[in-house]
């Protein structure tokens, strides 16, 4: 018992000398006490910040048992973290990072009569769950980052997901435990057998009656120890699993689990019930749990930002899956529900896609409730309160009621199931008021849950949000017992500190106080409007949910194309929100926009613009990579790239005249090396060709088309992008010929020297960038009411988003972009009644990055269904994304993520598919790298026109 009495360590701000190397020696896995390793691992998904030392990302249980001793006699504290996604501040410490998600990651055993899985702790839940599906099993607790979350981090939280009324948490799905404590010690943990170290057996008999009256009846009490699991008469004999489970890793580290898994229904139905508010949405979950379904969900319409056409009448909604052997019977379950129901309309959707479809707008919600609608910024904190079911619909009124009395908004959605609610509030956290209001509401709020009979974490953890307000909950004498567990397990206080046992104040270490505050803006280039022209404001929208640390683009999904090659945070566009936070910061990152760090891990963002929509709360990588290049450059030497590739629009107009002879000269391979060495381009590419009849010449020569038409109106203006300029006039040519036939209107030839920006802006020339769009509003002359069709989906995001974004003072800038129309779009908008030609052959290809971020496909979908063409293009990025994968050093992660949907797709299609890419690096990728000719869309219109199709 006299190690417990040993002195608390406090956190060390530097590393011990020594301890480095130590450290290193003792281990196989890596150790980075860099400022990039440090840089991203600062934050979690909360709204806390706490800088470590380093990271380690062990390779093995010796390596975390080596690792743990090392701390121990240096006094180095350690933060174990799986996917970062902790919403409470538990993934966030001063010590060493554990980053268990690089290597500790395999599935041990997979046992399909027992029903049991054996994974380490860096296992993703969407991994273990797609190796039981074919065994008709899965892992019951789903969070909504199933696809990125760790089993590990699960455990450490306590995990549910919206399947905990059908599976419970995850205690309720774990059998054993290895583990190992502050100090190195392993130790395994198993139902009815030792409770955990010396002395725990001891602390729990002499407090039985305390622990047997001390916690709340409810299927969501994750706040705490759970102590009550190792009293004699818990089922099954005293659980020191159930007990470890929910310790948010303050006790030991998990370097091993054994998980029960559960039979997956072959069929899945969802009866969609909506309800004149949230209260009555509550207050009618209760009611639906004796049908048994698999999920309760509620939501109301504040947390819907686009209209879902498959929501029925209402103002709020319940969610209901149900289960069957085959599809009639869990259609049949979903019918029972529906008639029991007293809902205002409700629906049962069994298409797969429709589900789908509507479970995005519930598990994007921890991302995109963190907007009002006006804007505004709503942060967590009081993200996962619980109550008793049966008092849900009383608690969200008087809920409501706190907010309003502190002035606060908020849009709660969750397990209505089970009585646990999600909400993000728009706490003013960059202001001394604002902070002591989010003090004042948080101890009310914890008052109202215990008033209600409730828990004050129902899924995410205390952590440092809620930690602090535990004795409101369970009294001074409880949560004395919680920091004497605390200390039997981890007498030194080395591992976690701050939470749960002595946690930090609720208030302190805010991940915004680093950030220049209101009044102290940054100065910056682009309008950034959905932030208030605030680069900081642009920066704090990442708030850590990291679904762009997927290792597969769901679906259509681009983001994030270099984390799914590489696999590091880094790459991830979380990790570069977090470095260019700490470039703020300047504690870690010291250099500002100078700065190499950032540099590196912007290197790699194809600025694809997939975050721009795949993002819950909308980061624009893109825009801030093209930020961070102009001030890192300025005054500065540039990479050779950037002048050839970034002015790319002006050498292909000098070298027009010339376009036979310099064809001639790339094709001699000596000269083309030279000339790629000196343009910074990867000697594996080769130089494209170039156009001998450029696309505006060959319109401009043809004949009876006089300016007599312009009177009449019946005219279409396409843009002269310098792809289809230059490049592929033939798409072009071919637009023009599908136009005139679809309108009865005649294509304009276009303004000479137009160019829409986009290299200058992907390279951060964005001075040069500006003087050529204003140069573009000079001369190119919109007729009203004629929107502009643009052939190149690269050139029309950036004339979208970027143009009016760069010049958000230039009223002609706005006017221009919201002109642009895909030809798909406008030919749905100006030709509505017209028939393409029926072509009735499978297509492949990929919808171009920027076309599904900034405008989406669902016109071009709606065209190539009309016309016969069957089957889905690829999600993901090319991987050429412009400059990107011409540029040295890039080569081997362009073909990468090509090779992660779109090549396999193109290969594996059937014989006669027709290959759609409507951009040119997608059609060059795959030309390059497959040996296939992609065509745009215009090029099969335009052909199905010349056969005489019907």
């Amino acid at each position: 018992m006299a190690e417990q009495h040993r002195p608390h360590r406090r956190p060390t701000a530097e590393a011990p000398d020594g301890f480095a190397a130590a450290l290193r020696s003792a281990v196989r896995g890596e150790a980075d006490f860099g400022p990039t390793a440090r840089a991203l691992t600062t934050m979690d998904a909360s709204n806390y910040r706490r800088v470590p030392l380093g990271v380690l990302t062990p390779r093995d249980a010796d390596d975390i048992a080596a690792a743990l001793t090392v701390c121990q006699e240096y006094g180095v504290p350690v933060v174990p973290r799986g996917g970062g996604t902790s919403i409470a501040g538990q993934a966030t410490g001063t010590g060493l990072v554990l980053d268990l998600t690089r290597h500790l990651r395999s599935i041990l055993a997979l046992d399909p009569a027992a029903r049991t899985a054996t994974v380490q702790p860096g296992v993703i839940l969407d991994d273990l769950r797609a190796a039981a599906a074919p065994h008709g099993l899965t892992f019951g607790p789903d969070p909504s980052t199933h696809s990125r979350c760790t089993l590990g981090g699960m455990i450490g939280n306590n995990s549910c997901g919206a399947h905990s009324v059908a599976w419970g948490t995850t205690a309720d799905n774990v059998r054993a435990l290895e583990v190992v404590r502050y100090g190195g010690e392993a130790l395994r943990l198993e139902q009815g057998r030792a409770v955990g170290p010396h002395g725990v057996r001891e602390l729990i008999d002499a407090h039985l009656a305390l622990l047997r009256t001390g916690y709340p009846d409810l299927p969501r009490r994750i706040s705490g120890y759970a102590l009550d699991a190792l009293l004699p008469e818990h089922p099954g004999g005293p659980d020191p699993v159930r007990a470890f489970c929910g310790s948010e890793g303050t006790l030991a580290v998990v370097t091993e689990a054994t998980v029960r898994l559960v039979e997956a229904p072959r069929a899945r139905a969802l009866a969609v019930l909506g309800y004149a508010d949230e209260s009555a949405a509550a207050e009618a979950a209760p009611g639906l749990l004796p049908y048994r379904p698999l999920t309760v969900e509620g939501m109301a319409a504040d947390l819907v930002r686009e209209p879902a056409g498959l929501l029925p009448r209402g103002a709020a909604w319940l969610f209901v899956e149900t289960g069957g052997a085959t599809p009639a019977e869990a259609r049949a379950h979903a019918e029972r529900v529906l008639r029991a129901a007293d809902a205002v309309d409700g629906t049962v959707v069994t298409d797969p896609a429709g589900q789908r479809a509507l479970w995005r707008i519930r598990e994007d919600a921890s991302g995109t409730a963190t907007r009002m609608p006006d804007g505004t910024e709503a942060w967590p904190g009081w993200e996962d309160c619980a109550v008793p079911p049966a008092r849900l619909g009383p608690y969200l009124r008087d809920f409501r009621a706190l907010l309003a009395q502190h002035g606060l908004r908020g849009t709660p959605y969750g397990h209505f199931g089970d009585g646990c609610i999600h909400v993000r509030i728009d706490f003013d956290l960059l202001t001394p008021a604002g902070v002591s209001r989010f003090r004042a509401f948080s101890e009310e709020l914890a008052d109202l849950v215990v008033a209600h009979g409730g828990s004050l974490s129902g899924e995410h953890g205390d952590g440092q949000a809620r930690a602090e307000l535990l004795p409101r909950m369970y009294g001074d004498e409880l949560v004395g017992l919680f920091g004497r567990f605390k200390d039997l397990w981890d007498p030194d206080g080395g591992l976690n500190p701050g939470m749960l046992a002595r946690p930090a104040p609720l208030d302190t270490n805010l991940r915004f106080d680093v950030l220049p505050g209101p009044g102290r803006p940054v100065d910056v280039e682009f309008g950034y409007p959905q932030d208030g022209g605030d680069f900081a404001g642009a920066v704090r929208r990442c708030v850590g949910v990291a679904k762009c640390r997927t290792e597969k683009a769901p679906g259509a999904g681009v983001m994030c194309p270099s984390y799914r090659v590489t696999g590091e945070e880094a790459h991830s566009t979380r990790g570069r929100a977090r470095l260019l936070h700490e470039m703020l910061a300047g504690e870690v990152i010291t250099d500002g926009w100078r700065s190499t760090e950032v540099r590196d891990a912007l290197d790699l963002c194809l600025s694809c613009k997939g975050c721009r929509s795949d993002c819950p709360v909308g980061v624009d990588m893109a825009t801030y990579k093209a930020e961070f290049l102009h001030h890192h450059y300025k005054g500065r030497l540039r990479p050779a790239a950037h002048y050839a590739l970034g002015r790319l629009p002006q050498w292909l107009r000098l070298a027009a005249p010339f376009a036979r002879p310099l064809n001639a000269l790339a094709r001699i391979r000596p000269l083309a090396a030279l000339a790629k060495r000196l343009a910074g381009i990867t000697p594996e590419r080769a130089i494209p060709e170039l156009a001998t009849e450029t696309y505006s010449r060959w319109l401009r020569g043809r004949r009876g088309k006089g300016t007599h038409i312009l009177s009449a109106g019946r005219v279409v203006q396409v843009w002269a992008d310098t792809f289809t300029e230059h490049l592929s006039p033939q798409v072009g040519r071919a637009a023009v010929r599908v136009l005139e036939e679809a309108t009865g209107r005649t294509v304009l030839p276009p303004p000479s020297g137009v160019c829409c920006g986009l290299t200058y802006v992907s390279t951060g020339q964005l001075d040069a960038a500006r003087a050529v769009m204003r140069r573009t509003l000079d001369r190119i002359g919109l007729l009203p009411g004629h929107p502009l069709v643009v052939l190149e989906p690269s050139c029309a995001a950036t004339l979208r988003t970027d143009l009016p974004e760069l010049l958000p003072d230039d009223p002609r800038a706005h006017e221009l972009a919201s002109s642009v129309r895909t030809l798909a779009q406008y030919l749905e908008e100006y030709a509505p009644d017209w028939t393409p030609p029926r072509l009735d052959r499978p297509a492949v290809g990929q919808t171009h990055c920027h076309q599904h971020a900034v405008f989406g496909d669902a016109a071009e979908r709606r065209l190539r269904e009309r016309m016969g063409l069957t089957g889905e293009l690829s999600g993901g990025c090319c991987g050429l994304a412009g400059n990107f994968g011409f540029e040295k050093g890039h080569w081997e992660v362009s073909v990468a993520c090509a090779e992660e949907q779109l090549l396999p797709a193109v290969r594996g299609s059937e014989p006669g598919a027709e290959v759609l890419a409507d951009g040119f690096s997608c059609r060059t990728q795959l030309d390059q790298l497959a040996g296939r000719r992609a065509r745009h869309l215009a090029e099969v219109i335009a052909e199905g026109l010349e056969d005489g199709r019907p």
